[in-house]
């Protein structure tokens, strides 16, 4: 099992609209009307904070208490930190009977990403992930990663063709081979929650789950405005874009490194073992979270050409690259791509 610091996710935050009351872990406490209803916690590997604006107090603590659940019954199937997860029992056995939906619909989407972007996101590559991992956290690794005999031995468990999907059964071919859903997963929650909320009658609402969705736009009818991280400057915005009924996910290597010069990131290319820094960063906005979140990470792993024609061939989806020069590129379906240099 991987440890929760190795996760590259840091907070979740759930925000809706208008005003209500406070919620943290356990209790409602009094709190001024304009304050909303706030909880605070951890899912998915993540640091969580959920917020609803809302002007019925108790409809504010009813959502955040349904979003809550939401995001726990997911991550009773997707999460690799909880030893009992579907996931891990996946992961351990090679084979699950009778999988929730939520599980088999996740990975038959996994599978088309890895179709779409010619393998560069994949879902089984966590032996890679675990290869790495035992490899920088022992006593004086090789600064030059993995021995390439045991890079190849962890790549004859890797790749779509050996995980098998249905609604009866899911199983994984190769022995020693395993599942992460760390690229996408936080995407679908997002989407659910999404869903949950869109349902109760909200029509102005931002969930942020390490990838954002809106619903419509802010109340007073403008975009919502998103803050692209800037990988070389944590905790500050780098560009900011406007979306409303659309969702944003970034991918960038510095998120986390396994060994301390930045040459292994989780950013570990499927095809080949490796982990390759293309760009500083990748962006996608696309009509799901779900989307963005799993193209983020292939586009990270693919060159100009091949995100253009993944891009091209895609309805509503943009990506915007920080290249590693500071170059700033877009590319969306009407322009192609434009560029400038950053100015930081």
């Amino acid at each position: 099992m991987i440890p929760r610091s190795l996760t590259r996710r840091r907070m979740i935050t759930i925000a809706a609209a208008a005003a209500a009351g406070s919620l943290w872990p356990g209790r409602l406490r009094a709190a001024p009307v304009s304050e909303p209803v706030r909880w605070q916690g951890s899912a998915l590997g993540a640091q969580v904070s959920i917020e609803i604006h809302h002007p019925d107090r108790a409809a504010a603590a009813e959502l955040v208490s349904r979003s809550i659940a939401e995001v726990r019954r997911l991550e009773r199937q997707f999460s690799l930190y909880q030893p009992d997860s579907a996931i891990c029992e996946l992961n351990r056995s090679g084979i699950l009977i009778a999988p929730d939906p939520d599980m088999v619909v996740l990975l038959q989407a996994s599978l088309g990403y890895a179709e779409r972007t010619g393998g560069a996101f994949d879902p089984t590559v966590q032996p890679l992930w675990r290869l790495y991992q035992r490899h920088f956290s022992s006593d004086r690794p090789d600064p030059a990663g993995p021995s390439p005999a045991k890079l190849e031995q962890a790549l004859e468990t890797v790749g779509r063709d050996g995980l098998r999907v249905t609604p009866d059964r899911i199983v994984l071919l190769e022995r020693g081979a395993a599942i992460t859903l760390n690229g996408i997963a936080q995407g679908y929650a997002t989407d659910r929650v999404v869903e949950l909320l869109r349902n109760a009658g909200l029509s102005t609402t931002l969930v942020d789950m390490g990838e954002i969705r809106a619903i419509g736009g802010r109340p007073d009818g403008t975009p919502w405005r998103v803050g692209l991280a800037d990988p070389d400057q944590p905790g500050r915005s780098g560009e900011i874009v406007e979306i409303a009924d659309r969702a944003v996910a970034t991918s960038a290597g510095a998120g986390f490194r396994f060994d301390p010069a930045g040459r292994f990131t989780h950013l570990l290319d499927p095809r080949t073992g490796r982990s390759p820094r293309l760009y500083g960063s990748v962006s996608v906005i696309a009509p799901t979270a779900t989307e963005a979140d799993a193209l983020s990470t292939g586009f990270s792993l693919l060159p100009l050409p091949v995100i253009r024609r993944i891009v091209h061939e895609s309805h509503g989806v943009e990506a915007r690259i920080l290249d590693l020069t500071g170059q700033r590129l877009h590319i969306q379906t009407d322009s192609g791509w434009s560029g400038h240099r950053s100015a930081s």
